[in-house]
């Protein structure tokens, strides 16, 4: 079910992804390639400079002759494109020199324009370089100052406004044990429109009382829990959210009158501004 909701919304997102790439918006072109998984795209918003395009396209010149002018390696030709923007100051060229250069098997280099870009005020390259250090993979021996450096980054991040480091603030400020601050966050990711931030508020105002539940700072309110599981599930629909209205539609957590009082409130949650989004960053890895 899952798989087929995610298909139908490409499918959907296509035809206003055509109207701009063909009028030359080279991001239009970049998610055009990635939601209909077309080469072509990728190589024609390459061509205008779309570093991860190029990024997509690594092996697309060996098996479908699709290459760049100066030579037969798209990430390295990324890599030449990027540097020099880097170099002068570009934080998006410096933050995407992160992974061209970690496909090329570099070993310093990823991890020096992170935190290049990191410090010019990528808040992409915040989060990531967080969530790296959290994970205990960018070289801090000592507990306390790693934890330290990864929450420093997520606050600059999150008080610059970037939704998925609110909501990763918000998880490592209940990790760290201060549930009050972290319930704080993770409503003002939901009201930046992160996804998942707006399903934890609808989790908490059911069960906040739930072990697993630590930072719902708030009060059991079933009706509006099921109003925004209602909305989400509207807007934005995923495995989570089926699975939460299954799970508490039989449960006895949701009774039938709050259900239906939730069904009214549904608008109230239903298409605010900014619109929901996970907010993903155009390449994945570490």
């Amino acid at each position: 079910m899952v798989i087929e909701t995610a298909a139908l919304q490409r499918e959907e997102s296509i035809p206003y992804l055509e109207i701009a790439a063909e009028a030359g918006d080279i991001d239009a072109m970049f998610y055009l390639g990635e939601a209909s998984y077309s080469q072509e795209w990728h190589y024609r918003a390459a061509q205008q400079g779309e570093l991860y395009s190029m990024l997509r396209l690594q092996n697309a010149c060996e098996k479908q002759q699709l290459c760049p002018d100066n030579g037969d390696d798209w990430v390295e030709a990324a890599i030449a494109d990027a540097l020099p923007l880097a170099e002068a100051g570009n934080t998006n060229a410096m933050f995407a020199l992160y992974p061209l250069y970690a496909t090329q098997g570099y070993d310093a280099e990823p991890q020096y324009w992170l935190e290049k870009a990191a410090e010019a005020g990528s808040v992409e390259a915040q989060f990531k370089l967080a969530g790296r250090i959290h994970d205990g993979r960018a070289g801090y021996p000592d507990d306390t100052e790693r934890l330290n450096a990864a929450e420093q980054l997520y606050r600059r991040a999150a008080e610059a406004g970037y939704p998925r480091a609110m909501s990763g603030l918000a998880r490592f400020l209940h990790d760290q044990g201060h549930d009050d601050e972290a319930w704080q966050w993770m409503v003002r990711a939901s009201e930046a429109g992160h996804v998942n931030a707006r399903q934890w508020l609808a989790y908490c105002y059911i069960e906040p009382d739930e072990e697993k539940n630590g930072m719902c700072q708030t009060e059991r309110d079933p009706a509006k829990g099921w109003a925004i599981l209602l909305a989400v599930n509207e807007e934005a629909p995923n495995i989570h959210v089926e699975n939460a209205l299954s799970y508490f539609g039989d449960s006895d957590e949701v009774t039938p009158e709050q259900r239906e009082e939730g069904e009214r409130m549904m608008d109230e949650w239903l298409n605010r501004e900014p619109p929901l989004s996970y907010f993903p960053m155009k390449f994945f890895g570490p």
